[in-house]
């Protein structure tokens, strides 16, 4: 599992030094020091609008794992032991190369997604990059404000080029510890054809985008978070290919491609 955005958690080189940021002089239980209780965790978070079902100590020394919820999704954020930061990314177990979460149990593994029957995702509410009437079609969760969804979408960009005959479905999935993606999304699907696709440009490059406008952007946003939901897919990127096979994280252009000639 690679490039994911599931969790949400700190980034492999806060990883390897996240130590630095505990109290000087710790080196026995963490706990004994620092507390965080769900209710405090909500509280602190409140601008977000999450709730704070469950905080455990991270993998990654001198953080909180919190686990979060909003409008029923869940995910994993961190926060500082001074209680005054929180972080998104993914914390990588350098030994082991795989991501080192605390609230492992809450989230399944790429091995673990069952295949979607891919005739029931809702395409009709997704952004079509490269060629709509393409005969192979890659279906891919992401999120504007996800880091990783963004160095994903230059890549899909990439493929769009050197694999004409793909279709790829972008299906705007807004996480809940990104608060201002959801009305991102809804400003892109309230437009069609060319414009939609220099919405989504801007979106992933970060550019202010005005409010949407229309409540059909919010039915469609909404129906995509509940189809991921439903199927497993809880954080981003997140791949379907067109056997319906799972595949969390992003690839390269040329892996891409190869992919899905071979699947």
């Amino acid at each position: 599992m690679r490039n994911l955005c599931i969790t949400l958690v700190v980034s492999v080189i806060l990883a390897a030094s996240t130590a630095a940021l505990a109290k000087e002089g710790c080196g026995g239980d963490c706990t004994s020091c620092h507390t965080l209780t769900p209710q405090e965790a909500t509280g602190l978070l409140k601008k977000i609008g999450v709730t704070v079902k469950s905080v455990k100590q991270s993998p990654a020394r001198g953080f909180f794992e919190l686990l979060v919820e909003k409008d029923s999704q869940k995910g994993v954020i961190l926060m500082d032991y001074g209680k005054k930061h929180f972080v998104q990314g993914m914390v990588v177990n350098l030994e082991k190369m795989e991501p080192a979460v605390a609230h492992k149990s809450e989230f399944p593994s790429q091995n673990e997604i069952p295949a979607i029957d891919v005739k029931t995702i809702p395409v009709g509410n997704a952004v079509i990059m490269g060629n709509p009437a393409g005969s192979k079609k890659l279906y891919v969760f992401t999120d504007p404000d996800c880091p990783y969804c963004r160095k994903g979408h230059l890549e899909l960009k990439k493929l769009a080029k050197i694999a004409p005959d793909v279709a790829i479905y972008v299906m705007l999935f807004p996480l809940p510890m990104h608060p201002a993606a959801y009305d991102k999304v809804r400003f892109v699907l309230e437009s069609k054809g060319l414009e939609r696709l220099e919405r989504l440009d801007a979106a992933f490059e970060g550019k202010d985008v005005p409010k949407p406008t229309t409540d059909g952007s919010k039915v469609a946003v909404d129906e995509i978070i509940k189809f991921a939901g439903a199927n497993g897919i809880s954080g981003t990127p997140t791949l379907v290919l067109p056997s319906g096979a799972v595949q969390v994280g992003i690839r390269d252009a040329e892996s891409l491609k190869k992919m899905l000639e071979t699947n």
